[in-house]
């Protein structure tokens, strides 16, 4: 009699989909507010928009992923913190144009299927999303086995998010004489880790659990730090319009992605030497043997976020947030320059 072929032995199991869904519900159920319509599990995702709280409602997006920061969990086999990564991460985007949160919804895509791993994925999501007050109301696992390999995964996420029309943050308002104000980051959040890897495994041949002592922390907690989110921290001054443009700071660094926001004629003077810049980017460079100008192009150096207010405002940002002048708009052709003086 010849074998029959299921979906199971192609790969996919349905059952262990099935379980990693019931993992999820009750932790997506914990972010619900009143205007979620649907359960976990609908073909679609079902959201009522509050008109009441808004009078000319424009809706933001954007998607995002962890990249291969998810190698350094699985090596490290903790799944609880990229979750919070990746909301974070995208609630940052959101907020450089004055939206605020509404709801979320990930992908989860996957060699071999573990509801174990997708219920410590989902608690990050889900922590992230109460602490950022919007509501995680959708998502979608794959197993793949011909894409991914066993013990492989992605994570991407996408948020919707709401402004008012006559709220929306552009940088153009930006002009000569302005304050460049940077805020802490809490280590890599979700990029340079493709250099950072490789700068840790090939080159010093560490392994996970590696204690480095310029850091004075293991690898696993150092290089898993959750992504910051500045929702809190800035959403009065962006309802009291105190910021002209918002920069996050990811993947290009700081000249990579402030120069999106800087108007023509314009030059953001970045004074590299105005911050402490934390331990574990000194010691990426020097065990790296990385110049400096390609670790500003890499990572955030210490800075996650980055306002411009006038002179008045940033001084009343700076007495009330952990903000740090890092420089002023001057007239210019050259959109960011840095000035690497002496460290």
């Amino acid at each position: 009699m010849k074998k029959q072929l299921n979906y199971k032995s192609s790969g996919v199991d349905i059952s262990a989909g099935e379980k990693a869904v019931n993992f999820i519900k009750p932790l997506a159920k914990k972010t619900f507010n009143k205007n979620v319509l649907t359960e976990i599990g609908s073909f679609g995702a079902l959201y009522r928009l509050d008109l009441k709280k808004w009078n000319k409602p424009v809706l933001v997006s954007s998607t995002d992923s962890v990249g291969t920061k998810i190698l350094i969990a699985k090596m490290a086999n903790k799944f609880d913190t990229i979750g919070q990564d990746l909301v974070n991460h995208c609630v940052n985007d959101i907020l450089t144009q004055g939206g605020k949160p509404l709801f979320f919804l990930d992908y989860i895509g996957v060699g071999k299927l573990k509801p174990e791993n997708i219920r410590e994925i989902v608690k990050g999501l889900s922590k992230a999303c109460e602490e950022n007050k919007l509501a995680l109301i959708g998502g979608e696992i794959a197993e793949m086995p011909s894409i991914y390999q066993t013990d492989d995964f992605d994570l991407v996420g996408t948020i919707i998010g709401c402004v008012e029309e006559d709220m929306i943050i552009t940088g153009k308002s930006i002009c000569d004489g302005d304050i460049i104000l940077g805020f802490p980051s809490n280590g890599l959040h979700t990029n340079g880790y493709s250099l950072a890897r490789k700068i840790l495994f090939e080159k010093l041949n560490l392994k996970i659990d590696s204690f480095i002592i310029e850091i004075g922390n293991n690898l696993s907690d150092a290089f898993l730090s959750i992504h910051k989110s500045y929702l809190h921290t800035l959403s009065k001054f962006i309802d009291n319009k105190k910021i002209k443009g918002f920069a996050h700071i990811t993947g290009g660094g700081i000249p990579g992605n402030l120069k999106r926001i800087i108007p023509d004629n314009l030059t953001a003077v970045i004074d590299t030497n105005s911050w402490c810049i934390p331990e574990i980017f000194n010691f990426l460079k020097e065990a790296g043997n990385v110049d400096i100008k390609e670790m500003f192009h890499v990572f955030n150096m210490g800075i996650g976020m980055i306002a411009i207010a006038n002179k008045t405002d940033s001084e009343e940002i700076v007495s009330q947030t952990n903000a740090i002048k890092i420089g002023i708009i001057k007239k210019g052709k050259e959109k960011v320059k840095c000035s690497f003086g002496a460290s």
